[in-house]
This record gives structure tokens, sequence and C-alpha cells, in this order.
């Protein structure tokens, strides 16, 4: 073996272990706030400089089940908002995004920097005005309510994400569907969606998490009446019970996670992998 064959070599094996190392510390990073979390989860007393608590304890993971804190009746309502709020906006992503990303019609860049604006446009400014509206029209302090006003930040990344999948793939597959016979419906649900499953996962996980972590457009539009889970954690948080708001820290990232692996396996079925090979 040549001295340059040699050099190449150790070259690889330098880059391979500093990439390791890198995706290490990456990991251990993400790891070790979570860690604390859950040691802080099972902690009664845990006083400055020990390690490790002085006493563990599951008082906080009790509350946290006992019906009397709200903190499951809050889940659920959170998770049926955020549920509706991520098929409302797919609803209407799907036929935005295909409208922005594959046709050319004018006003197209106005539509597209409207679509960002409440992005850009700071939330109190915006949601103050619907506020007064939806008072007016009877919204307000309702789950209807809340689930509209959560629309506003969850749109423009679902329709972002959608256009972007939609002018990457084109249209010619479905134009081909449609000169063989199919109909808007058949080329909808036999073409068109297994070819955008994966920018929905992204835009509904995407959608799901934005929504499950709103906090002040509920406060405002659900006036204490709505209280969905990031409502409780948020002001635990703020009164220094370490522990409990530890368990609910732990329950909020769970919750995410749990959603962003359903709706993975739900669009990445197999049976729908191999109808689309098939076409």
């Amino acid at each position: 073996m040549s001295q340059r064959n040699s050099e190449k070599i150790t070259k690889i094996i330098q880059n391979h272990k500093l990439r390791r190392f890198l995706l290490y510390s990456i990991i251990l990073i993400m790891i070790l706030p979570l860690l604390y979390l859950l040691i802080w989860s099972f902690a009664r007393r845990w006083p400055w400089p020990y390690l490790l608590p002085e006493e563990f304890s599951l008082d906080s993971w009790r509350y946290f089940f006992n019906p009397s804190s709200g903190a499951l009746a809050a889940l659920s309502l959170s998770f049926f908002i955020s549920l509706a709020v991520t098929f409302l906006a797919l609803c209407i992503s799907i036929p935005a995004g295909k409208a922005l990303g594959l046709y050319n019609f004018k006003g197209k860049k106005i539509i597209n920097s409207l679509v960002l604006a409440p992005i850009i446009i700071p939330p109190l400014a915006v949601t103050m005005g619907i506020h007064i509206n939806f008072i007016r029209l009877g919204l307000a302090g309702r789950v209807i309510g809340v689930i509209l006003v959560h629309l506003i930040p969850t749109i423009p990344y679902s329709i972002k994400i959608l256009t972007d999948v939609f002018a990457v793939l084109g249209d010619k597959i479905e134009e081909q569907a449609r000169v063989l016979g199919a109909n808007s419906w058949q080329r909808f649900f036999y073409i068109t969606l297994p070819l955008i499953k994966s920018g929905i996962l992204s835009a509904g996980t995407m959608v799901f998490i934005v929504s499950f972590s709103q906090y002040f457009l509920t406060f405002l539009m659900g006036g204490g009446r709505v209280v969905t889970f990031p409502m409780i954690l948020f002001p635990l948080i703020e009164t220094g019970n370490r522990p409990l708001a530890a368990v609910y820290s732990w329950v909020f990232i769970l919750a995410a996670l749990a959603f962003t692996i359903i709706i993975e396996r739900i669009f990445k079925n197999k049976e729908l992998s191999k109808e689309y090979l098939q076409l």
C-alpha cells in the first residue's frame, strides 16, 4: 500500500471519528436536560450542592393522575383541539399548496407573502382585533373559537411545506392519470395523496406541535374557560414547584412524541407504499 493511500485512509478514519464525536455530543446535549427533568419529577428534596436528590417521591406523579388536578382533562382537550386544528389546516393547505406550487397566476407572489404574514406580524397585534370580532360572533370562550384562532399561526407552516412538496413533485404523473381516464377524486386518492404523504406527515406534525403548545392565543380567546395543557404547565413553571413542573413537562414532551409516532405510522403504512409502487 502506498503512502498516499495510507494518508487517505487515515483521513477517512479521522473524519469518521470526528462525525461520531459530534453526533454523540449532540445526542448528549439533547438527553441531559430530559434526564434532569426526569430526576426532578421523582424528587422531593434536592438542595444544593447534591448531585442527586436527598429524597425521592411519587407525590408529583400521583397529583398529576389525580382527577381533581384537572391535568388529564386539560391534556385530553389539548389533544382534541390540536387534532381538529391539524385536520382543518391540512384540508386548507393541500389545495392551497397545490395551487401555489404548481400553477402560475397573477398575484402569486403577493399571496405567498400574505400566507407568511401571520408569522411575521406579532400575534398580539392580530389576535386583539380578532378577539373583538369573536366576542361579537359568540365564539370567544368556546372551544370552536380556540380551534379557529389556532389556525392563524399554524396554516402558514403547513402551506409552505406543502407548496414546496408540490413544486418538487410537479403534476406530470397526475396528468398522465387524467389522460388514462381517472377522475379528480381518483387522481387525488390514488396519485396525489401517496405522493405527498411525506409532506402531510411533516406539515401535520408541525401544525400539531404549534397548536398543542399555544398558550397566549388560547388564554386570550378562551377567556379562562377553555383550559388546555399549556395553560396549566406555563404558570406552574413560574410557581417554583420543580417536581410538579417536571412531571407536566415530561407529559407535554411525551404527548407530542406520541402524536408524531402515530401519524408517522399512519402515513408510512406499508400497504399504502406498495399500492403507490404498483401504480
